[in-house]
């Protein structure tokens, strides 16, 4: 399966149609990207580290504050470095025979009220990191462009 991510993260990018607002009673964009990747369990973010390395890791925690979709990790981390040094980030995972491609700029939210809604929202972080502590990072997803494809021919597109 890694390899399988792997190699969906290296294709070319996808052209993106504007997206229009949710009719009454569908999901917002944000929510409905949000609960797909809540659904892979573990999703893959590439960063590109100092030498033009494309690296991938797994995620599994996700958030929602003031309107923004967040992720989260420790400052000590290369993944951090790398977000710091080049914001744009790709993330893909698969669940359910379909699969999401993602690209996004991250952009680090220092407050402690950031810090504390991606606790509340996932709390086994708190065995690791608190609001508090000189370690926990969150960004957030900026100029989101997220699509949602299948073999069967799923080809939803979502902007946030």
């Amino acid at each position: 399966m890694v390899k399988f991510a792997c190699g969906m993260l290296a294709a070319a990018l996808l052209a993106f149609a504007p997206v229009s607002a949710p009719a009454a009673g569908e999901a917002a964009p944000m929510d409905t990207v949000k609960s797909f990747l809540k659904d892979c369990g573990a999703f893959f973010i590439a960063t590109m580290d100092k030498d033009a390395q494309p690296r991938v890791r797994p995620f599994g925690a996700l958030a929602t504050f003031e309107g923004r979709l967040y992720l989260c990790t420790g400052n000590r981390k290369n993944v951090y470095r790398q977000l710091k040094s080049n914001p744009k980030v790709e993330i893909s995972g698969v669940a359910s025979g379909e699969w999401i491609r993602l690209e996004a700029l991250a952009v680090e939210d220092t407050r402690r009220e950031a810090k504390v809604a991606v606790l509340e929202q996932n709390p086994g972080l708190k065995k690791m990191y608190s609001a508090d502590d000189d370690v926990f990072a969150v960004f957030y997803l900026k100029d989101a462009k997220a699509s949602i494809l299948s073999f069967t021919g799923r080809n939803d597109k979502y902007e946030f």
